[in-house]
């Protein structure tokens, strides 16, 4: 009773004072608390993920996590969030789902926290599936692997972890032909629409597909995912690699892009243009759409006056209206495709997966950490 009433306090606390500075230890708490809830409900970090079907806790969903929880231990480096991911690298020994020859990014997604772990205890082992893999599609010529705009942020920056540790421009190359490809040649035209600054999910989605009010269809945690990996892939690569301006280009277009259509709770709606349909408040698109935004702020690429209102106004609302005392994540939408899927959403609603909501929340969570 005393922790809930405490939490209750520190959400009132939050509230009072969200046009001001960021509290930092009040940020670091709450990724605490959601961290922990997560952690002491799957204490075997190799158990299998059982919803519809079991699957493997290596798969994307649990890798996004692990991308959030690495960010939390970079800002607070507790023992246990290492000992944590190294049990779940270990478990699966640092392998992945389809082994080394998939050419799906949702299964090399677990590169990017194996990486992380070497970067910190360098140990051979740790990276020899990683390279196996991504030297595979490195050495091979296929650009169309990244098919659906979510792979971007799953595949997009194990490349540029591997550029830099390898000292190696081949990476950032590669990294970039295939982000092209889909930004510009997936479906008819691309799944970039630069008119807008917004991204239809894949093919599926392209003109003439419309939403029911007549607008583009743009679903909201899929263009998280890829202004998620534009800022991480910037945080990554030295500030002279090739191609850095481009990606600094389609970040500036998507923040200017959601910005006019933020909520005015604080959230974006599951539908991005069109509130009528499944246009419900969402946080893990929302906490997506924090963290680049919120890099942005950081590195100077966005305009603090004109950005910081929106990233507060943003994560005092997934604080207060999303995140639970017990450190539970609601409306959360779980896995799918398009704004239609695991609806409807509520505060109570446990999606199916539970792991990479949380993933994006932290990563949320840490960049705000870091702000000057």
């Amino acid at each position: 009773m005393k922790k809930i009433l405490l939490l209750f306090a520190i959400c009132l606390s939050y509230t009072a004072n969200s046009q001001q500075n960021f509290d930092k230890k009040l940020i670091l708490k709450q990724m605490i608390v959601a961290n922990d809830y997560f952690m002491q409900k799957w204490p075997e970090t190799g158990k299998t993920i059982i919803t519809n079907k079991e699957r493997p806790s290596n798969i994307w969903t649990r890798g996004v996590y692990y991308e959030g929880l690495m960010a939390l231990h970079e800002i607070f480096p507790k023992d246990t969030y290492y000992d944590y991911a190294y049990s779940w690298a270990e478990f699966h020994k640092w392998g992945f789902n389809s082994g080394n020859t998939t050419r799906n990014a949702d299964n090399y997604c677990a590169a990017q926290t194996y990486i992380d772990l070497y970067n910190l205890e360098p140990d051979s082992k740790k990276l020899k599936n990683t390279k196996a893999n991504i030297n595979m599609l490195l050495n091979t010529p296929q650009l169309e692997d990244w098919s659906w705009i979510d792979a971007i942020q799953m595949g997009m920056p194990v490349f540029a972890k591997m550029g830099v540790l390898e000292k190696d421009n081949r990476y950032f190359e590669k990294m970039y032909e295939m982000y092209m490809y889909s930004r510009n040649k997936h479906g008819d035209n691309g799944l970039f629409n630069a008119k807008e600054g917004l991204w239809w999910r894949d093919a599926d989605f392209d003109p003439p597909y419309k939403e029911p009010n007549g607008k583009n269809c743009y679903w909201s945690r899929g263009n998280g995912w890829v202004i998620a990996a534009l800022a991480k892939v910037l945080t990554i690569i030295p500030e002279n690699a090739p191609h850095r301006e481009q990606y600094v280009k389609d970040l500036k277009a998507m923040a200017a892009a959601l910005v006019p259509i933020q909520r005015a709770d604080g959230f974006w709606n599951v539908s991005l243009h069109d509130p009528t349909n499944f246009g419900e408040k969402e946080t893990s698109g929302t906490a997506l759409f924090i963290y680049g935004i919120t890099y942005g702020i950081n590195s100077g690429i966005l305009k603090k006056e004109t950005y910081l209102p929106v990233v507060q106004k943003a994560w005092n609302a997934v604080t207060t209206e999303s995140l639970h005392t017990s450190g539970f994540l609601g409306f959360l939408q779980s896995t799918g495709k398009e704004p239609k899927d695991g609806q409807p959403l509520s505060y109570d609603k446990i999606p199916d997966f539970e792991d990479y909501g949380l993933g994006c929340f932290l990563l949320a969570g840490s960049e705000i950490y870091k702000m000057k």
